[in-house]
């Protein structure tokens, strides 16, 4: 039974954060405080969140140690993978529990867990010992969960590192453990994370100093290089900002004294990360990718990524939309300037319009776009059913041409009129190549 449903709402308002950390300290009882079994590290930031957990997973596993991952995309126990069902980045507060459990039981040394800021506001981190924090970056995002405020949101966020010198330090196997604070020197945000208190602070970057910074960088259509103090290391998955999702792993893996060609092989190993510039192939002639941004600076990177990779002569393609639900509005135009500047054609289409009306999602990308001057059915095209947007894009495709898919990367479902379908964007971009390459 629904607990929620039996107290009134405005009552519920009112008692609604002890009742999410009610659950989570139950969470942790019920299933007997698993983090305290492992080593545990939270990544937080605005984006980059879930592949850094998936190359920090690399490159630990490269290493001879099991490890547990609790990402937006994926899930992992070890080898074994499934994708987050939950439509949420940080599930409910047994759920995790239960993952980190089943974590524990299966020897995992360590565990990776995304930590957002809204996990954050409804307690699902409390019952977590965690021994590492690790910032990746901070733009705004998710503004109107935290009452409007970057200030709200950024401390909100916080609060891991607030958080990490309070906690037990554990001992595993006769060793203490340290608490750990990393964090990506190249944002401006930055101090305000590493001005709490931690055992060791470790830092990263491209371009200021840092504990770790890379340089040497090579791009090209298939992969990234760059060297760390001496030592080459290269990506399977494109995308220079990718660098900076790497740098923790690189971090944390020295941390476990794990050579550095062995943290590079896993790091090369690693050539898919669910919906993250995950290159879906069927044939075609031309480069078709899924990916998750959903505001400006993921969408600026993504984009500019393309036109990297795109052959001589090449167009870059992209669909986009936005979610409604309360979320931040106005990244919406921010969106539709990006995409009309960096895009050849743009497609605007569903994302997550929960109870909003979609038309007026769409409305605000693409009146932006028409600003910066694409113009309808042309090179600008308002598809509400996504579905058909996706094929509009193959349609558009030719030869050399670059094509993004953005905006859900590997999420499982979608939320229309309050209605939750199911849906993967890399399943149905598979579905519609293979109708148009059989015609």
């Amino acid at each position: 039974m629904n607990i929620k449903k039996l107290i009134p709402k405005k009552l519920f308002t009112k008692l609604q954060p002890a009742y999410h950390y009610s659950l989570a300290i139950f969470g942790a009882i019920l299933y007997r405080f698993p983090s305290e079994k492992m080593i545990v590290i939270g990544v937080t930031g605005t984006k980059g969140k879930t592949s850094a957990i998936n190359f920090i997973w690399s490159a630990l596993t490269a290493g001879g140690f099991k490890t547990g991952i609790i990402s937006t995309a994926n899930i992992r126990i070890g080898e074994k993978e499934f994708l987050n069902k939950f439509h949420m980045t940080m599930p409910g507060r047994f759920v995790i529990q239960k993952f980190m459990r089943d974590m524990a039981n299966a020897g995992c040394k360590y565990c990776i867990v995304e930590t957002t800021s809204e996990g954050i506001k409804q307690y699902r981190h409390i019952g977590i010992n965690y021994d590492i924090a690790v910032f990746t970056n901070l733009s705004p995002e998710h503004l109107p969960s935290h009452g409007g405020s970057f200030e709200n949101y950024k401390n909100k966020k916080g609060e891991l590192f607030a958080k990490l010198s309070k906690l037990k330090k554990k001992k595993i196997n006769g060793e203490v453990i340290e608490k750990i604070s990393i964090a990506n020197v190249d944002n401006e945000h930055s101090e305000f994370f590493l001005n709490f208190p931690a055992d060791k602070k470790i830092t990263f970057g491209i371009n200021n100093k840092a504990d770790l910074v890379a340089r040497d960088i090579k791009e090209d259509s298939s992969k990234v290089s760059f060297n760390v103090l001496d030592s080459n290391f290269e990506l399977s998955i494109s995308g220079k900002f990718n660098i900076y999702n790497a740098l923790p792993a690189i971090a944390i893996a020295r941390l476990a004294k794990i050579e550095d060609k062995t943290i590079a092989k896993g790091l090369k190993d690693l050539t898919i990360i669910p919906g993250r510039m995950e290159r879906i192939n069927e044939g075609q002639n031309f480069t078709m990718i899924v990916d998750y941004a959903h505001e400006k600076e993921s969408m600026t990177n993504v984009l500019n990524t393309a036109q990297i990779i795109k052959p001589e002569g090449g167009k870059v393609i992209v669909l986009l939309g936005a979610e409604g639900g309360g979320r931040d509005k106005t990244k919406r135009p921010l969106m539709g300037e990006i995409s009309a500047k960096l895009a050849d054609y743009v497609v605007v289409s569903n994302v997550d319009p929960y109870d909003d009306d979609p038309k007026e999602i769409l409305e605000d990308i693409a009146t932006t776009s028409e600003k910066f001057g694409k113009k309808r059915n042309e090179n600008l095209f308002v598809i509400e059913d996504r579905r058909e947007g996706i094929k509009k894009t193959i349609e558009l495709a030719k030869e050399n041409d670059v094509v993004i898919i953005t905006g859900k990367g590997a999420e499982q479902s979608m939320i229309i009129g309050g209605k939750k379908i199911i849906w993967d964007d890399r399943n149905v971009v598979r579905e519609e190549l293979k109708k148009i390459l059989n015609k």
